[in-house]
């Protein structure tokens, strides 16, 4: 009788465990497992999975007899034929699998409204006994668990959750897995055509065979300039910031580095020092509202909120802010006037850095875009919108985020689909590149980088795609407890050091070409020569163009 919901759901999990690295894979497994049969019982006995007028029930001590020993009642044994043996075996696993998160950082981000959005998208799927949204019962649930000895673990959850019966809703479970199926589709259609564009310009480029991988090997090395690093003081900008300033006899260009939300002056240092040694000056600004400071506090229940919705205003004020703060220095000083070039600056972010590269490159925030995406629906995949939809908090009127001295802007892993959507995109007229990873759960490649990478109107318009790349590929490693907060090995994704080395590489050629106007670096920028650079541990792939009409085709 139940097996119509269970198909697209075990679909879904199917496609889920192919799409990414093994280690990814089953980070979220424990995640579908816990929003799928979901966040149950304290003195609950049984989980009832409903579907339409039908109602069968499943013991929760069925479930921990199978968690802690692998044996399966006969009611968990009519749902079991509807899954792999892989897919039961990732579910037992995680009944057990403890979260490492106290009760009060737990407790902190489910009180914020990125958490609580959540709780309410989850609470429409899970219900309490008696058919009310399970949004409060849930968030009790984990925070109780949180704070036992057993720990956060998903059986234990089910242990605290604080009415006798959960209602588990599968019609809607099956809804919401069949569009989750479906978004993974469309986005492996896209990924696949933005291959296809790749292979053919190479196959087009009549210059194709005069690459060299030497080349590239010179991109990523070292460059030849001594260079030191500068931290800057409160005269020059009210928040931290470094300036490395390579050791050249004319005025170098400017490259400003902003980091994601979590991250400091060490997240992106790596590029800093490389683009420094081959000439660049390069200031790494740390945005204190959305640092790594920011999140700590929260986790420690010091703030009450991942950021304040005017962080996404500050990020690019500080950056005009130290642009400011080191014109004016210059002025006072000839020998740092004649070291710094400022009709050529360019920038660099990654994640919620990456929004604020493209809001300061020129894109505006668009309310109407806003008002049509938000709240982010559960079905999305799109973390990001959380984050996004804050904008609607903002006054109406906000300060102007774009810097006219800002000439070329690379946006890794970017978000702005809904808070810029196409018409925000559109008035970026500066030479961009979106780099993007296909295995990116935070910053979706289809919604943040393929689709509005459509919108540029701008010729010089890249999209850097790496295969297997998540969101936090190309940072650089965090020590515990220095600096930016840690990200687990399991969800890093495959090689970073190899990332990060495409990155020095492409960064590198870009703003060559663009700032420092070097057209011998030009040829860089093409499919054929970043064929060269890919890896099989990493693909690249690279396209110049893309038309709206192209990717229609494939999201059909």
């Amino acid at each position: 009788m139940l097996k119509p919901p269970f198909r697209p759901i075990a679909q879904l999990l199917g496609k889920v465990r192919d799409r990414w690295p093994r280690p990814v894979r089953y980070a979220l497994g424990i995640s579908c497992s816990q929003a799928l049969l979901a966040v149950p019982a304290i003195a609950a006995e049984q989980i009832y999975l409903n579907y339409s007028v039908l109602e069968r029930a499943i013991p929760i001590e069925d479930l921990e007899t199978y968690a802690r020993e692998g044996t399966l009642s006969d009611d968990l044994r009519a749902y079991a034929r509807y899954f792999s043996a892989e897919q039961l075996e990732a579910f037992q696993s995680s009944l057990l699998v403890e979260a490492d998160l106290g009760v009060v950082p737990i407790s902190q981000f489910l009180y914020t409204p990125q958490g609580e959005a959540l709780l309410t998208e989850l609470g429409k799927v899970i219900r309490t006994g008696a058919r009310q949204p399970g949004f409060s019962a849930i968030r009790a649930a984990v925070i109780l668990a949180a704070a036992d000895d057993e720990g956060l673990t998903l059986l234990n959850v089910l242990k605290k959750f604080p009415t006798p019966a959960i209602r588990v809703d599968l019609r809607r479970s099956a809804q919401l897995a069949r569009e989750v199926f479906d978004e993974i589709n469309q986005t492996d259609a896209a990924i696949a055509l933005l291959q296809n564009q790749a292979q053919l310009a190479i196959q087009n480029d009549p210059a194709a065979g005069e690459a060299s991988i030497f080349d590239w090997v010179s991109l990523g090395a070292e460059g030849p300039y001594a260079w030191e690093r500068i931290p800057l003081n409160p005269a020059i900008a009210d928040f931290p910031a470094d300036l490395y300033l390579p050791q050249i006899r004319q005025a170098a260009p400017i490259v400003v580095l902003s980091h994601g939300l979590g991250g400091d002056r060490t997240t992106l240092a790596y590029l800093a020092r490389h683009l420094a040694s081959h000439g660049f000056a390069v200031a790494v600004v740390e945005h204190p509202g959305s640092s790594a400071e920011q999140i700590t506090n929260l986790l420690a229940g010091r703030a009450n909120q991942v950021i304040a919705p005017e962080e996404l205003v500050q990020r690019p004020l500080e950056i005009q802010t130290l642009l400011d703060s080191l014109e004016r220095q210059a002025a006072a000083d000839p020998l740092l006037a004649a070291r710094l070039n400022f009709q050529q600056v360019g920038i660099l972010g990654q994640s919620l850095g990456a929004y604020t590269t493209l809001a300061i490159a020129g894109a505006a925030i668009n309310r109407p875009q806003l008002e049509s995406s938000c709240p982010p629906s559960f079905d999305s995949l799109n973390v990001s919108l959380l984050l996004q939809c804050l904008a609607l908090q903002l006054p109406a009127q906000t300060p102007d985020l774009a810097d006219e001295r800002i000439k070329a802007a690379i946006a890794i892993n970017p978000l702005g689909s809904a808070i810029f959507g196409k018409a925000g995109y559109r008035q970026i007229e500066i030479p961009l590149m979106l780099v993007s990873g296909s295995s990116d759960t935070v910053t979706p490649a289809l919604a943040e980088q393929i689709r509005p990478f459509t919108w540029l109107m701008k010729p010089q318009r890249y999209l850097l795609l790496m295969q297997g790349g998540t969101h936090f590929s190309t940072l650089d490693d965090a020590v515990e407890g220095e600096g930016a907060i840690p990200v687990p090995e399991t969800v890093i994704g495959p090689d970073p050091a190899l990332a990060k080395r495409y990155m020095q590489a492409i960064s590198l050629a870009f703003f060559k070409t663009y700032l420092a106007g070097e057209s011998a670096y030009r040829p860089f920028l093409t499919p054929a020569y970043v064929s060269l650079l890919s890896r099989n541990a990493l693909p690249l792939s690279l396209v110049e163009s893309l038309t709206p009409e192209q990717l229609a085709q494939v999201e059909q």
